[in-house]
């Protein structure tokens, strides 16, 4: 029985090999070569995964919290990366500008834009919703959403928008804890990222 197994595992890759060899000339997968011509291995990379065990539910309440925060975290993890993505952009095109004046007029016209922009979309947003992407900002950009406010519209209105998020229970100082109280979070997060969930 083992015999025939070993015999398929060969003869399959034997054609698999075959294949690659034909795919090269296509430009489809190229194979490494380390210097011998009629020896060469085919290296393909693979992306890295993680494989957690399947969630342990005692109840039904359990299971609808979960199912909810899966929910919660397809719908806010995208802005949680458009934000990081237009801090970098930002970021880079006002290292370029020549004077202060300059950049704070940038500034202003970038949150007015982004408020006309993304405001009817944020404003349906749940409470926990907006709490999550507080902290999943947080996970992306490594710096709490009051410390991002606070280095790029200033202290006083950094401290306006924390106050502002009291009052809905948020707060924008919270931090991304993926070895404590976030955990499950991050476990959804990773698996939401690698298309698991």
């Amino acid at each position: 029985m083992f015999s025939k197994y070993l015999f398929l595992f060969f003869g399959l890759s034997f054609f698999i090999n075959s294949a690659l060899y034909a795919l090269e000339a296509d430009g489809g997968i190229v194979a490494a070569n380390d210097g011998f011509i009629s020896d060469s291995l085919p290296l393909i990379v693979l992306p890295d995964i993680m494989i957690f065990p399947p969630p342990q539910f005692y109840n039904e309440e359990e299971e609808r919290k979960y199912w909810r925060m899966v929910r919660d975290v397809k719908k806010t993890l995208p802005y949680a990366k458009m934000i990081y993505a237009t801090l970098m952009e930002t970021y880079e095109y006002i290292e370029t500008l020549p004077n202060k004046k300059t950049r704070d007029s940038h500034l202003k016209r970038m949150e007015k834009e982004l408020f006309a922009d993304y405001k009817p979309e944020l404003k349906k947003m749940t409470k926990t919703q907006g709490k999550l992407l507080i902290r999943l900002i947080d996970r992306e950009c490594n710096q709490s959403s009051y410390d991002l406010m606070k280095a790029f519209l200033g202290t006083f209105r950094a401290r306006f928008w924390n106050v502002f998020a009291g009052m809905f229970g948020a707060s924008l100082k919270s931090r991304w804890d993926p070895q404590g109280k976030d955990a499950d979070l991050e476990r959804v997060v990773v698996l939401v990222e690698s298309g698991a969930l």
